[in-house]
């Protein structure tokens, strides 16, 4: 009789090791070893025992049948390129379709991550309720009960959205639409889930969460190592074998990353981020990995007493209040992904009474405002080396980008002279070390969102002087830029340059 043996498996990377180490062999993490128990199975391989799970004989006999074979790639037909993207589904959110490239792909594994509470379940339970209309949905909850999620669900008023009175009644509208289509599981035994699949064939279903479901074979706790790349293995193949599109809901540290190895991530398709403060209203929903299209695409969305709502022009909710000028604020217009947002940016400089002044961001990425400062300090002569310096972006957008180091740069020196920056004037472009203003990519299309938001003025590198219906301002330097904004001079011509 086989004896149960113990396994060391990193909970970073997901390596494999049969004796414990202080740091993990495979990607230099200490103190990321856990011990867990691995059940001898008859086959002596869990992979094999989790294929030949009861009740999938005949998939697999049909599978072997017609199993599939190498051809060139010369052999897919054009009729079969151009009708590739008319197959993606509407999730019924303009947002969500947006991050996932245009919609979802039939058979694709998305996973969704995001803090407690964020609302994450929200969202997919929203989406779930629009799918039903056209499709046969499957929400396993397998943190929360069949009656649980009955009671959210009225709370969100789902199957009710968008109608007046007509269609209320018994089997009649929408409501009796979605009540058909959409199916609840309250399950977390991973193979009665994969068999509810297999039988039901939804065309999307939710899994909220990996980290709830087991596999029986395995001996590791729900949410191990072990327990999520078993489980979404087995979920991926029933995925692409029915062309079941999956999303699935993940867990996430104490840092921010998805729970589980980071081969969760490898194995699914997409993977979204939901961010926000649970403090504030607006929630942004990110893709740091898509397979089916672009990457860093934001989807806007707005929590109400009624669930998320989407938010159609998000650049209103970033500008923060426009009614009166403030010293220390400029506006910028950042990109993230194919989408442009007009964003407002904070500043405020104040001495220290420290012997080190204090630097402080809020969706500014720290070390690029200590760049800045420095240029400003030795390009500019600001002497900001005594000073406390505090920057932020309103709505706390995370800007990351360098076409945001101009607005920084002149936030800074407006709070630092107590000036003001006119409310129609955005400022683009990367400040580089030497104090010259650098191009930047999109200037079109962020200058185009700019000129529909009511701006009459832009100071753009020069060399990037697209005509979209704005004054346009082209600098080389940082001081001349700072110069304009704060006091409308002219930058400094070619020739004055040279002699400087």
């Amino acid at each position: 009789m086989a004896k149960s043996r113990s396994l060391y498996v990193c909970n970073q990377c997901g390596a494999e090791s049969s004796q414990y180490y202080g740091r993990c062999p495979a990607c230099k993490e200490w103190n990321s070893l856990l011990e867990q128990v691995v059940a001898a199975t008859p086959t002596g391989n869990r992979a094999t025992a989790l294929v030949s799970r009861p009740g999938n004989s005949k998939s697999r006999t049909a599978q072997s049948a017609h199993s599939a074979t190498a051809q060139p790639i010369s052999a897919l037909t054009l009729q079969q390129i151009a009708d590739y993207p008319q197959s993606r589904l509407s999730s019924g959110y303009t947002e969500l379709d947006r991050v996932l490239g245009g919609g979802i792909v039939p058979g694709s594994l998305i996973l969704i991550g995001g803090d407690p509470g964020i609302g994450k379940s929200t969202l997919l339970l929203q989406a779930a309720n629009r799918l039903a209309t056209k499709y046969r949905m499957l929400y396993v909850c397998a943190e929360e009960s069949g009656q649980q999620v009955k009671l959210r669900s009225q709370r969100l008023g789902i199957g009710r959205e968008g109608r007046g009175d007509e269609g209320r009644g018994e089997g009649g509208g929408l409501e009796a639409e979605v009540a058909t289509n959409l199916y609840l599981l309250p399950e977390t035994d991973l193979e009665s889930i994969l068999r509810e699949l297999e039988s039901l064939r939804p065309q999307v279903a939710v899994i909220d969460s990996i980290q709830a479901l087991y596999f029986a074979s395995l001996n590791s706790a729900p949410g191990s190592v072990a327990q999520v790349r078993e489980c979404t293995a087995a979920l991926m193949q029933v995925a692409k074998r029915e062309n079941i599109s999956l999303f699935i809901v993940g867990h996430v540290t104490k840092e921010g990353a998805i729970a589980g190895p980071k081969v969760l991530e490898h194995l699914v398709d997409t993977v979204l981020y939901f961010e926000g403060d649970r403090f504030a209203s607006h929630r942004l929903l990110r893709a740091v990995k898509n397979r089916f299209g672009a990457t860093n695409e934001l989807g806007v969305f707005e929590m109400v007493d009624r669930g998320l709502e989407e938010v159609r022009n998000p650049s209103e909710l970033f500008l923060g209040n426009r009614e009166e000028q403030s010293p220390g604020t400029a506006t910028i217009v950042a990109c993230e992904g194919t989408r442009p947002l007009v964003v407002e940016l904070q500043a405020l400089v104040s001495p220290t009474s420290y012997p080190s002044p204090r630097r402080s961001t809020t969706g500014i990425e720290y070390n690029r405002l200590l760049q800045i400062l420095a240029v400003l300090e030795k390009r500019v002569g600001i002497p900001l080396s005594k000073l406390d310096a505090y920057v932020a972006s309103s709505g706390g957008l995370n800007v990351g980008e360098p076409a945001a180091d101009l607005g920084i740069a002149v936030a800074v020196a407006a709070s630092f002279r107590d000036r003001t920056v006119d409310l129609g004037t955005v400022l683009i472009g990367e400040v580089g070390l030497g104090g010259q203003v650098r191009p930047v990519s999109q200037m079109e299309l962020r200058l185009k969102e700019a000129a529909k938001l009511g701006f009459k003025r832009a100071i753009v590198p020069t060399g990037q002087l697209p005509s979209v219906g704005l004054e346009i301002v082209p600098v080389s330097r940082v001081v001349d830029a700072i110069a304009i904004a704060l006091g409308g001079g002219k930058a400094a011509s070619p020739a004055s340059e040279a002699e400087s």
